[in-house]
């Protein structure tokens, strides 16, 4: 029992002065490799290492000085080629250290862009050194170019606990954070990021639309009027301010923010196109047809089909025709009950039409009004519908419904759009008339408004 642990003593201080004995002895080939370059030379120590290795492929002291030289040098390329040898070597080789062997292997093929190699050999070094600043971040990026966002992350957050003070993996952190719509989470890496090298455009960018999605709508607002005379990210930039200055009706803004989209140079052609049609749709808004006629042509030219452009232009090529219709479809509520009221009086040439009451609905306009003809006199009601829609029974019925409260002899029901066949035939039979779209585009025409 005795001599049984004296020789588990023994075994175990043999292999404790072992283990000092490398790591002693890789310091000293360090040093060693170190002082060998200052004293003769990179070029010395390259073409005697490169002899050396002409005799024995698998020579380490060679290979430990060359790849030292080039990773300095940052000749990955050849760093890789060496350090992927040593790598290979470290399995039946104690004295080689697998683990920042491993490492230089992944930052090279990282920097060559062999990003799938670089993965397979920064994964075993993390391994064997969890604790490796530069395992974990090279590893982090790699990921990173994978796309694969959520394990980057890990890796990114492991860097900045290993070194709170290091501001390389900031820009990484607050991307990938932002990729995975983290926005709130990203936004103070984003910001450190800024901080490090504020002429980052992309940082900037991405930051306003973190921002946009926080609910800092003003802050992100400032940051894309900000950027919107830059080449690369002034685009997008003028798209967003744009779309946020619609969304308060502040039209003239977002057609600025369109405008000087389309001066930029060099507008990627799916931006432009979206840029062309937000800015149709404002011109819309702001009731200028024939402008907003313009961009959606020129949509048509860049990409045919493009989401509703086609019925745009035909529905607003009309409308740019008949002012009249464009009133009915467009204008404000009191320009649109006098366009309704001169519709009436000139609905009867040879009578006499003295307009009454006027009641605005939610998705109609009621005026009761009194006829007088040489040969009949009438009270009617007149149902002005701004909808483009087709119209159910429903909606006859409930103006049916008025016309007998009003007490009103017959009812004129107008719409934009059209009746559906149940409408139609509830009508039979009833003095209810239907004007469509197309009679009363055709009657719209013939009306004069100052």
């Amino acid at each position: 029992m005795l001599i049984a642990f004296l020789l588990i003593v023994i075994f175990a201080a043999l292999l404790v002065g072992l283990i000092m004995a490398v790591s002693s002895l890789k310091k000293d080939t360090k040093k060693d490799v170190s002082g060998r370059i200052q004293k003769k030379g990179k070029a010395a120590i390259i073409k005697e290492a490169q002899k050396k290795l002409s005799h024995n492929p698998h020579d380490i002291t060679a290979l430990r000085e060359l790849g030292n030289i080039y990773f300095s040098d940052k000749n990955w390329e050849k760093g890789y080629a060496v350090y992927k040898t040593l790598l290979d070597l470290s399995t039946s080789h104690i004295d080689i250290n697998a683990a920042e062997a491993g490492l230089k292997t992944g930052i090279a093929a990282y920097n060559l862009g062999k990003i799938d190699d670089a993965l397979s050999v920064l994964i075993l070094a993390v391994k064997k050194n969890p604790e490796s600043y530069e395992a974990n971040l090279y590893l982090g990026k790699a990921l990173y170019q994978k796309e694969i966002y959520d394990k980057a992350i890990v890796c990114l957050k492991k860097v900045k606990t290993l070194r709170p003070e290091s501001s390389e993996a900031n820009q990484l952190l607050g991307f990938s954070l932002f990729k995975l719509q983290k926005y709130r989470e990203c936004l103070p890496f984003l910001k450190a990021a800024l901080e490090e090298t504020p002429d980052n455009k992309e940082i900037l960018y991405n930051m306003a639309l973190a921002m946009l999605e926080c609910g800092m709508g003003e802050k992100a607002l400032k940051v894309f009027i900000h950027l919107r005379p830059d080449p690369l990210f002034g685009p997008q930039s003028c798209l967003e301010a744009g779309k946020m200055h619609e969304k308060v009706k502040d039209y003239a803004s977002a057609i600025h923010d369109y405008e000087i989209a389309l001066k930029l140079p060099s507008v990627p052609d799916a931006i432009m196109i979206q840029i062309k049609y937000r800015a149709a749709l404002t011109y819309i808004a702001m009731n200028n047809i024939p402008q907003a006629l313009v961009m959606l042509k020129q949509i048509q030219t860049l990409k045919a089909n493009y989401k509703d452009v086609e019925a745009l232009i035909a529905r607003y090529s009309e409308l740019n025709q008949n002012k009249n219709l464009q009133v009915y479809m467009m204008a404000g509520t009191s320009e649109f009950i006098a366009l309704c009221r001169k519709f009436i009086s000139s609905f009867y040439k040879d009578a006499f039409v003295k307009v009454g009451d006027q009641n605005v609905g939610t998705d109609c306009v009621d005026i009761v009004c009194e006829i007088e003809h040489p040969k009949w006199s009438a009270k009617q009601l007149f149902r002005f519908y701004r909808t483009q829609s087709a119209l159910s029974d429903i909606s006859v019925r409930e103006c049916h419904g008025k016309m007998r409260d009003d007490k009103c002899d017959k009812a004129i029901c107008v719409t934009l759009g059209s009746f559906s066949e149940s409408a139609h035939k509830f009508i039979e039979g009833r003095p209810i008339d239907l004007i469509e779209k197309e009679q009363l585009s055709k009657m719209l025409l013939k009306i004069s408004i100052i």
